[in-house]
């Protein structure tokens, strides 16, 4: 259980991030065309995950913003955008932001999801949403990179999570 802040309060979290070096946990989520993503279907790319509680808070749309503008940049690199909010919630945003470089992604159908990553809140008035985190996987699927953001309302750390992708 990872034990971070939300605005300085402790909240907890179901479980901890993926060791690096492990292969990252199978998953499914949903798309804003409400089909279904998984795993398998970023073979042979690398992967980033941004994972966060809800679009609808400003460090949320900032890491989508970020990770949209630095997909562009990355060959063979795709970036799932990851949370609580219905697919049509985040197809609106990603429309209005004109968000094309990355995929935004539901756990709306899949709580497993927030398990087996360990990023599902346990308590704090954002309990049953997602923490804030990143997993980076390569080619193979193995975890090379992960930060649990310490306190929610914080951005991640893009610096180090794109640099373990180059």
């Amino acid at each position: 259980m990872a034990k971070i802040t939300f605005k300085g309060t402790p909240v907890n979290t179901v479980g901890n991030l993926p060791a690096i070096g492990s292969q990252v946990p199978d998953f499914t989520v949903t798309k804003t065309d409400l089909t279904e993503t998984s795993l398998k279907d970023y073979a042979g790319h690398k992967l980033i995950l941004n994972i966060f509680p809800s679009l609808d808070t400003g460090t949320c749309a900032m890491s989508v913003r970020h990770f949209n503008e630095a997909a562009s940049q990355l060959n063979g690199t795709k970036v799932l955008c990851i949370s609580a909010d219905l697919p049509f919630a985040q197809k609106r945003f990603c429309g209005a932001e004109n968000l094309t470089n990355v995929t935004p992604a539901s756990v709306f159908r899949h709580s497993d999801f927030g398990k087996k990553f360990g990023v599902t809140l346990l308590d704090s008035p954002l309990a049953g949403l997602l923490s804030r985190a990143v997993v980076v996987v390569d080619e193979k699927g193995k975890v090379i990179y992960t930060q649990q953001v310490p306190e929610i309302v914080d951005e991640p750390n893009y610096d180090a999570a794109l640099a373990a992708i180059k």
